[in-house]
This record gives structure tokens, C-alpha cells and sequence, in this order.
């Protein structure tokens, strides 16, 4: 009798432990745009692997693609309230929350993407962090959303000059109709649906969207022209809710913020390889590529979106000026 009682008391015991555990274990929630095969969804897949396996199961990450859990705007403030536990988004829609976020939609802030690796991975990502994390944003990893370029069916861009008169579609966004404007050319802000279409049949000489964008699309059926001014180069996060943060333990905490890095290495080696393919289907399809010796000269075209920029935003000078210097 006693031996059953001391099995069953073993039994009763085991069983708490792991009602136990199952209470205490995580199951963070994740929101993504994107399909499951592209490059971001498989870093973050890739993430909550990661998370799951160094943390025995304690921590797993559950993502849900193809925007089904709402808007892009929409879960970057149910990140902050806590709603979602984790997401990857672009800085762009982000600057209405995180007003330092703003300063990587201004034109030519970067020079390359290997610059932009080398600045959101140090100082000028901690400058950035720090005003996602005051807001209820924990960053976790900088991922690589490419360079945007612009692309038409007149001639190359080789200098500011080349731009004049050109009907450039843009996105919605006054930065970057002032930044067309101020090389003199005539910027149409228009849905992206329609821009196939709209150059196809001359309302538009062209657009400008990084190569992945322009090929799958087919834009470079219709706009033969591909100049790499890199002009845009807005990164994007895999972010944390600051709430979620908070609840795990320092330990998860490391493993959480070491397996969001990893996975921003992974996703940029993986969109790298997107765009190549993407330039060699455009190339072998009769696109002219031309690559800017000299970004200067479009940099310093850039002086009055800026001023108007710092105008509006004194605070965020020092942040500007970090990025330029």
C-alpha cells in the first residue's frame, strides 16, 4: 500500500509540474504582410524556430502571414497596446508612432545598403531603437526591404538633370513628391495597380520601386529603363511588443533578441539573392541598367526637401546629421 501510494503521489506530482509548465510557457503571436515564401517569412520563421528550440519549448512563436490579422498601421499600434506580440514591419508607416523612424524616408539619407547595414547595426539603429522602445516597440532585428530605384521608358538617369520633365509616379507621401520636384520633374502620386497601364500608355513616363517590385510586376516590359539611383533605402524591423517584452525573463530575453538578430542575417542573405534573380529576368528581358557613379550631385538636390524636413522637425536634427556625417 504504501509503494501505490508513493507511485501515485509521484504521478499527482509530475502531473502539477507539467499543468505547471503548460501555465507558465509563451505563445507569442506574430504578424506579417507577406507571403509564407518570401524572404521575410522565412526569417521569421526561422526566428521562432530558434526561439522555441533555446528555450526548450518555455517561449514559442506562432506567425500569421499574408496580413490576415489586419492592416499594416493597424498592428504596428496593437504591437504597442500589447494586442500582438511581435511583427516585422516597414519604417515608413511607423513614422506616425515613432517619429524618428521619419528620417530613413528621406531621399538619399543612405548612400548604399551596405551603409544602411552598417548604421542601423550601430549607433544610428540604437538612436532609432530607443524611440520605438519610448513608444512600446522592443526592435529586435533590421531586415532588408532593398533600394528603390527609379525606372522609365524615355531615357536613363545618370544626374538630378535627366529627371526634368519626366512623369514619375510616386507613393503618397509629400517627401517624395518634393524629392521628384526638386530635380524638375513632374511627380503623380497614383495607386500601384495602376501604374503598369499608366506607363504603358504614356500618362506616366515611369516609377521607381526596388528590383523584385519592378520585375514581378512586369513594369520592365513597358519602362526599359532601369537607372540605380538608390534613392529610398527604408529598412524594415521584426519588432517586439514592449508589453510581451517585458514578460519574459532575462534569460528569454537574450535568447529572444539573439534569434531576432540572427534572423536579420538570414533574411538580408536571402533578399539578396530575391534581387539578383529579379535583375537577371529584367536584364535578359531587354532592360538597360545603368548604376550612378556620383550620388552627390542628387544628394545636394535634396537641400530643400530637407530644410523643409527639419523645418517641421527641429528635434530630429541630430538624428539627420548623425546618418549624413
Amino acid at each position: 500500500m504504501k509503494h501505490t501510494l508513493t507511485i501515485r503521489g509521484t504521478l499527482l506530482g509530475g502531473c502539477l509540474a507539467l499543468a505547471a509548465s503548460a501555465v507558465s510557457a509563451q505563445e507569442l503571436r506574430g504578424w506579417n504582410i507577406h507571403v509564407e515564401d518570401y524572404p521575410v517569412s522565412i526569417a521569421m520563421e526561422s526566428f521562432a524556430a530558434e526561439v522555441a528550440e533555446k528555450t526548450g519549448g518555455a517561449v514559442s512563436a506562432k506567425i500569421f502571414h499574408n496580413g490576415v490579422l489586419g492592416s499594416q498601421p493597424d498592428a504596428i499600434e496593437q504591437i504597442r497596446l500589447g494586442v500582438l506580440d511581435f511583427g516585422e514591419f516597414s519604417l515608413g508607416p511607423m513614422g506616425t508612432s515613432v517619429p524618428e523612424t521619419n528620417v530613413v524616408s528621406l531621399p538619399f539619407i543612405f548612400s548604399s545598403i551596405p551603409e544602411m547595414y552598417e548604421l542601423m547595426d550601430g549607433e544610428v539603429g540604437d538612436a532609432i531603437g530607443a524611440g520605438m522602445i519610448e513608444r512600446g516597440i522592443v526592435p529586435l532585428g533590421w531586415y532588408d526591404a532593398g533600394a528603390r530605384s527609379f525606372y522609365n521608358s524615355v531615357r536613363p538617369i545618370n544626374t538630378p538633370a535627366d529627371v526634368e520633365g519626366l512623369k514619375i509616379r510616386v507613393m503618397n507621401n509629400d517627401l517624395f513628391v518634393q524629392m521628384v520636384e526638386s530635380m524638375d520633374g513632374n511627380a503623380t502620386p497614383m495607386a500601384f495597380a495602376e501604374v503598369y497601364q499608366s506607363i504603358q500608355t504614356g500618362v506616366v513616363d515611369g516609377a521607381e520601386n526596388n528590383p523584385p517590385s519592378y520585375e514581378s510586376t512586369s513594369h520592365f516590359e513597358v519602362a526599359k529603363y532601369y537607372s540605380l539611383t538608390e534613392h529610398l533605402i527604408i529598412p524594415e524591423c521584426l519588432c517586439m511588443s514592449k508589453q510581451s517584452w517585458d514578460k519574459l525573463s532575462p534569460e528569454h530575453q537574450d535568447i529572444v533578441m539573439a534569434a531576432g538578430r540572427a534572423s536579420a542575417d538570414l533574411q538580408r542573405e536571402l533578399w539578396q539573392e530575391r534581387e539578383a534573380a529579379s535583375m537577371e529576368i529584367v536584364q535578359a528581358g531587354g532592360t538597360t541598367v545603368n548604376t550612378i557613379a556620383d550620388k552627390a550631385p542628387f544628394q545636394e538636390a535634396m537641400a530643400p526637401v530637407y530644410e523643409a524636413f527639419l523645418a517641421d522637425n527641429p528635434d530630429l536634427a541630430d538624428l539627420v546629421n548623425l546618418i549624413r556625417n
